[in-house]
């Protein structure tokens, strides 16, 4: 049952990333989107998750918030030291260039974190059939994100086509591996928190300092704001209406 609910996942990613697509005319309003998805999936999503499931705290201060800035600066140092080296090379004219790796490794995370929602379907329908559809539900509402943003991502760092849409696949394959792997062994909560956590602060870093001051960079347009806003509040509804 799980990784046949899983299957409900692999299609809402590939929803999404065909809509990323198929609006490239308006580029500024996809980047706008994208930017309030993440944000809504980070601070809506993963942070309450994260601390929920990671209890220990360090120096007293939660582990998963430790995780979340470390992931921020992970992401930072990842992105300033490809370019740095890249610009080394001649590969850099102007301090908007980007490194397609950077791309490549935020859409890397993305898929594994879409195996772990498939985990967490497996892990839920093993607890019982109500808690398996009502986390199915949340992760399948949120895969249309994960695969718009996976796209997005990819494209944005200078990626070829064909580079983005093999992430967009590999995004949506992978809630139906992490389903099926939940058959052969179990992940500690604490363990799950902390990922969640680091992947969190990944994210947000891409949003805050990447995606967003990109939207608005050519196009400082009222609409693209609101486009963010949007994509924030369809999260909070996302996670409205399946309980949190």
């Amino acid at each position: 049952m799980a990784v046949f609910v899983a299957l409900g996942a692999f299609l809402m990613t590939l929803a999404g990333g065909w809509t990323a697509q198929r609006v490239t005319d308006r580029r500024h309003l996809v980047l706008g989107l994208a930017g309030g998805l993440m944000l809504g999936v980070v601070g809506l999503d993963l942070l309450p998750e994260a601390l929920h499931a990671a209890h220990r705290e360090i120096f007293g201060v939660p582990a998963a918030l430790l995780l979340f800035v470390a992931g921020f600066l992970l992401a930072h140092l990842v992105e300033r030291t490809l370019a740095a080296r890249q610009a080394a090379h001649g590969g850099a004219e102007g301090h908007n260039h980007r490194a397609p790796e950077v791309g490549l490794t935020a859409a890397g995370a993305m898929v594994g974190h879409s195996a772990m929602d498939g985990v967490a379907i497996g892990a839920a329908f093993q607890v019982g059939g109500g808690m398996g559809t009502a986390v199915a539900l949340a992760v399948i509402a949120h895969d249309f994100a994960d695969g718009f943003n996976t796209f997005t991502i990819t494209s944005l760092y200078g990626n070829a086509r064909r580079r983005a849409i093999a992430m967009l696949v590999a995004d949506a394959c992978a809630p139906l591996l992490g389903a099926l792997s939940t058959v052969f062994f179990h992940i500690p909560e604490a363990l799950l928190g902390g990922y969640l956590g680091l992947f969190g602060g990944v994210l947000l870093y891409l949003a805050a300092a990447e995606i967003l001051p990109e939207a608005h960079h050519e196009h400082p347009a009222r609409s693209t704001l609101l486009c963010t806003v949007a994509g924030a509040a369809f999260i909070w509804l996302v996670v409205g209406l399946s309980g949190g």
